[in-house]
């Protein structure tokens, strides 16, 4: 049980619940703040005086005064209205991370809600009732308003949810499980849609996978260091520390670790070649790089999660109703944006490993890594799926937040797309494990034609784990069930756990 109200929560803290189905309660505390905030708003309401959100309209409309006997019809309408969200829906993990860190934000006391709206979120998410939130509609300021809209309707009993993969009317899956639909009071409609807890769940999300991926990324180099017979002195410490990046030291000790004890290396040691190309020589610092992007965006993730990104706020110590733009989304646009690119590097080097793989011309290997070219295609084509994927993602790349469409009849004359930078890093994401996946499978193949010559300690406990999935190519077969075996494998941790029950934790 994760008890919300207390600590900041983590980025582990999100993972446990939207993929772990962790329970959640409420702290005393929590509900305390809640509790304080809330008497402001009913206070307001009943002194008749116009204020934002509490009586009025809403974006363009908020010069209208509402009368309190619309008022609750006026918080039902705009969730109602705000949700026209298309596209495919979200994943379920991350509707329970969107659910989570709503209730994270709301629970911090500064929104003026009701505990037990907070606690019906809580509840959805504690019987596994989860909102179909079309993926498509934010421009990531005010929040992520259609989105978060879809999430609230369910509260009220409309809306669709999702059963066993499938969209079903919210009413009767409420009943079933014991749940009462709500109707909203002052103000509380607007607390639970104007926040960027959409794009910060997506965010969190490919954070955490992420850093797994870019592990990896140091794993499928090492395999592809062994394959070409090159050399680890470009890994030398020392290099590192006169250029001291702390991802390009990290990545040096990771290919380094795998490496040790390398057969395939020592052999190769005497060759004639002076040096590796960049895509292998160079590894370390570019991989570095992506790392020290991520632990900047990590940053920026652990504070939007933890953060109140409502308006108005409400100041429970003074009674004060303060406007403001704390839904605007550019922080995590920007840092979407970085990881974009970051991840989208990796994938770009690892295809060139990948080319110099099957390119008979730049390694000893045979021809697209089969025994018998011609009558066999072997890898070639696998090439090929890669620069489709490394050219999607850099169409993916192009920063979402340099763009900005005015909304409400220009009284939101400035957004962030911050939400379209999330989920574009979540596909470039997918993209470099495919990529990764291809890597892995062709660098394993090379490893193979060079017997008896045998890889390094970690690469060679991957190179087993690879085989205990995939035989080695011998005659041409359907190769996508291959490249999924290992993508999913990459997911599941077992690669990554191979190489580090050989060579000890990796670092990111």
């Amino acid at each position: 049980m994760l008890t919300i109200g207390n600590a900041p929560l983590t980025i582990g803290d999100v993972v446990r619940v939207a993929r772990g189905r962790e329970r959640v309660a409420l702290s005393p505390e929590a509900v305390g703040r809640m509790e304080k905030s809330r008497v402001w708003v009913d206070r307001i309401l009943e002194s008749e005086k116009p204020v934002y959100g509490i009586n009025t309209g809403f974006g363009e409309l908020s010069k209208i005064f509402i009368p309190q006997e619309q008022r609750e019809r006026l918080q039902r309408n705009l969730i109602l209205s705000h949700c026209t969200g298309v596209g495919e829906r979200l994943p379920e993990d991350v509707c329970r991370a969107v659910m989570l860190l709503r209730i994270n934000s709301l629970s911090a006391g500064y929104s003026g809600i009701r505990v037990q709206t907070v606690e019906g979120l809580a509840a959805l998410l504690n019987n596994d009732i989860y909102p179909h939130i079309p993926c498509k509609g934010s421009v990531g300021s005010s929040g992520d308003l259609a989105p978060l809209s879809h999430m609230a309707a369910v509260l009220l009993g409309e809306g669709l949810v999702v059963i066993d993969g499938k969209e079903v009317p919210s009413a009767p899956i409420l009943e079933a499980a014991g749940i009462r639909p709500l109707a909203l009071a002052g103000k509380e409609g607007l607390a639970l849609i104007n926040g960027t807890q959409v794009m910060t769940a997506v965010a969190a999300l490919a954070c955490h996978d992420a850093q797994r991926l870019m592990k990896t990324a140091d794993i499928a180099a090492a395999l592809s260091l062994e394959a070409l017979q090159g050399t680890r002195s470009a890994f030398d410490p020392r290099i590192a520390m006169i250029r001291p990046h702390r991802g390009h030291g990290i990545s040096a000790r990771n290919i380094l670790a795998m490496t040790q004890g390398s057969g395939i290396i020592q052999h190769h040691a005497d060759c004639d070649k002076v040096q590796d190309a960049y895509s292998l020589r160079c590894a370390a610092q570019v991989h570095g790089a992506s790392k020290d992007a991520l632990r900047s965006v990590l940053g920026t993730v652990d504070t939007e999660m933890n953060a109140v990104t409502d308006n108005p706020i409400v100041m429970a110590d003074t009674g004060e109703i303060i406007s403001g733009g704390n839904f605007h989304g550019q922080p995590v646009a920007l840092a979407m944006d970085y990881l974009k690119i970051a991840l989208a590097e990796l994938g770009n080097i690892s295809e060139r490993r990948i080319s110099r793989l099957v390119d008979r011309s730049l390694s000893d290997l045979p021809a697209f890594l089969t025994t018998y070219p011609g009558v066999n295609s072997g890898f070639m084509i696998l090439q090929y799926t890669a620069a489709s994927l490394v050219s999607e993602n850099k169409v993916l790349a192009h920063p979402a937040s340099v763009d900005s469409i005015p909304t409400s009849a220009n009284q939101e004359d400035h957004v962030s797309m911050g939400t379209i930078a999330a989920r574009q890093a979540r596909e470039i994401l997918e993209n470099v494990q495919y990529v990764l996946a291809i890597e892995i499978l062709a660098a394993v193949q090379g490893i193979d034609f060079l017997r008896p010559d045998l890889p390094g300690k970690g690469t060679g406990a991957v190179h087993a784990a690879v085989r205990s999935l995939v035989a080695h190519l011998d005659e041409d077969r359907v190769l996508s069930p291959d490249i999924l075996a290992i993508r999913d494998a990459m997911r599941s941790g077992s690669i990554l756990d191979a190489a580090e029950k050989a060579v000890g934790d990796l670092m990111v």
